[in-house]
């Protein structure tokens, strides 16, 4: 993990962060990138060692990121997307979710990648969720909404009664047809990957997707494989992409969302808490296989 960072002189951060090792160095790379194959970084890949304000983002953020969703939708339920919910500070990413005042919405950080991308590819994030039963994400999407791949999706919380989700990562994909609406994803209990009871929000942890083509999926957490789908029959059984498989350029995306098909709904004292509002990101790195 990083430490806060101070600049004590233009000329002396240049010298130091010159030749000091990416957050991520630490941490090899857990998937192979195949035969005659090597990783190489992609720039959307960021450490977020920057002051990036509310509404005020530097060229460093905004030559990656976008503070948005990838076209004009808020998001879903009672979420409402909020450009001014994110910023960095002490060298990580925060997406913050608050309360709107006079309405029933909640406001919720987010960001997109400017860019997008396609397998053989390995997506990795150093992240620790919220406590507050809101979805936290790290994941990507196809421009027309109709390929998804998800390294992670948590529902922490500390509330009786949301014991279940709190000791389960969601690692899964969707497939889509927009219209009509049709959503499939796989519903095998392996896709809810269970932490011998305890938590997952109460540390920072790597969280990773190998996409490595169009009908394969392997997802790591800490650097270990926790599950691999492959083959028609679990990505894609009812042929929405018509025999393509998750093929399309994808944009990567972090944020929280309150999802309608959840019962339960961060409360007010819960969203004023920035103990359990905050989804912390410390860096996220994007490989190709090249």
């Amino acid at each position: 993990m990083k430490q806060l960072k101070l600049l004590i002189g233009s000329t002396l951060f240049m010298s130091i962060t010159s030749v000091q090792a990416a957050d991520w160095s630490p941490f090899s790379i857990p998937a192979q990138a195949g035969a005659g194959k090597s990783w190489q970084l992609q720039s959307v890949s960021d450490e977020f060692n920057y002051i990036a304000q509310p509404n005020n983002k530097p060229a460093a953020f905004n030559n990656r990121w976008n503070a948005s969703y990838i076209n004009a939708w808020l998001g879903p339920g009672d979420t409402e997307f909020s450009a001014g919910h994110s910023y960095t500070t002490g060298g990580a990413l925060g997406l913050q979710a608050t309360e709107k005042a006079g309405t029933n919405k909640v406001l919720s950080g987010i960001i997109s990648s400017k860019a997008t991308f396609t397998y053989p590819l390995y997506l990795e994030a150093m992240v620790k969720p919220t406590n507050n039963t809101m979805a936290n994400a790290v994941w990507m999407l196809s421009a027309d909404s109709t390929q998804e791949i998800d390294a992670m999706e948590s529902y922490g919380s500390d509330r009786i009664g949301q014991e279940w989700f709190d000791q389960r990562m969601h690692v899964s994909h969707h497939v889509f047809i927009r219209d009509p609406f049709q959503d499939y994803q796989p519903k095998d209990a392996g896709s809810w990957v269970y932490n011998n009871g305890e938590t997952y929000r109460n540390k920072f942890r790597r969280y990773g997707v190998h996409w490595k083509d169009a009908w394969n999926l392997d997802y790591y957490i800490d650097g270990v494989l926790v599950r691999s789908v492959s083959g028609p029959n679990i990505i894609d059984p009812e042929n929405y992409t018509n025999g393509t498989g998750l093929n399309k350029p994808m944009h990567i995306i972090l944020d929280m969302e309150h999802q309608p098909w959840r019962d339960v709904k961060p409360n007010a004292s819960e969203l004023a808490d920035p103990n359990k509002s905050i989804f912390w990101v410390d860096w996220i790195r994007v490989y190709k296989a090249q």
